[in-house]
């Protein structure tokens, strides 16, 4: 099995170099392999001179990278599944880490177990946690266990980070819209909801915990990307045939409560 992932930044100098070594560390199974995609947006802080030191350096992982202005994180995304070979796609942004040196080799492991159990799978979804920044404590869980597509029409979706895509899905029905239409912090919402609920596609949730994720991302990192954020997966729903309105997102504020409880109790189920 061969594993895409991909990683989109601009000037993201002060992070994407742990990001990049969490992937090259990564360990796989006999037959598995690891495919890592770069799509930098021209940056002008040094990122070009971390990524060509790493593909320098990355025998283990196949390392591709394109540094060039593009139209915002979204396009870059869908340059990034378009150079994709890899069986799977996953997403890891360039300010987060793998949790631990065996994320991918669990993958692959619960992809075939899948598979094994019912047939085609399009798609494997897990956890993330939230850290002040690496090594320390964690604040948050966004655990997915309970999660199901209909969810998504009350705001609530399994962690984007955490979900592992069939390649082929993107080919049959479409990729994220780009920065310049409609959804600026949201596509990935939309591409969710059309893959999840639209086209159904078949989906199972692994015990994993994929991802170490820092906290102050571009949709919560203030009031106002909240607001966008919103009005954005409003607009997401109705434009998929599903009705959404502002107080319908009210409820999944309690379950954010919950995922800042869960890691100061036992701990069961945060890591893998």
């Amino acid at each position: 099995m061969r594993i895409s992932v991909i990683t989109v930044c601009l000037n993201a100098a002060k992070t994407l170099g742990d990001a990049v070594e969490s992937v090259l560390r990564q360990k796989t199974g006999g037959g598995d392999e690891i495919e890592y995609i770069v799509v930098d947006g021209g940056s002008s802080d040094g990122t070009a001179g971390i990524l060509a030191s790493a593909a320098a350096r990355s025998a283990a992982v196949s390392f591709r990278w394109v540094s060039e202005a593009d139209g915002g994180m979204y396009e870059a995304l869908d340059k990034g599944v378009g150079m994709a070979t890899g069986d799977i796609v996953g997403v890891l942004n360039a300010d987060d880490v793998f949790d631990g040196d065996g994320v991918l080799a669990r993958v692959a492991e619960e992809w075939r177990g899948a598979e094994a159990a019912v047939g085609r799978l399009d798609c494997l979804y897990g956890n993330v946690r939230f850290v002040g920044k690496l090594g320390g404590p964690t604040v948050r869980v966004c655990f997915a266990r309970l999660w199901r597509p209909w969810m998504l029409q009350w705001g609530y979706m399994p962690p984007h980070p955490a979900v592992f895509i069939r390649r082929g899905c993107f080919a049959e029905w479409g990729g994220y819209v780009p920065d310049a239409g409609e959804y600026r912090i949201a596509a990935d919402y939309e591409l969710l909801i059309r893959f999840f609920r639209v086209k159904r596609m078949k989906a199972r949730y692994m015990p994993v915990c994929t991802t170490v994720m820092r906290t102050g991302g571009a949709s919560t990192r203030d009031a106002a990307a909240r607001r966008r954020l919103n009005a954005e997966i409003v607009k997401a729903n109705r434009a998929n045939g599903y009705f959404c309105c502002m107080p319908m997102l009210l409820p999944k504020y309690a379950v954010k409560v919950w995922e800042f409880i869960l890691p100061r109790m036992s701990g069961r189920g945060v890591r893998t």
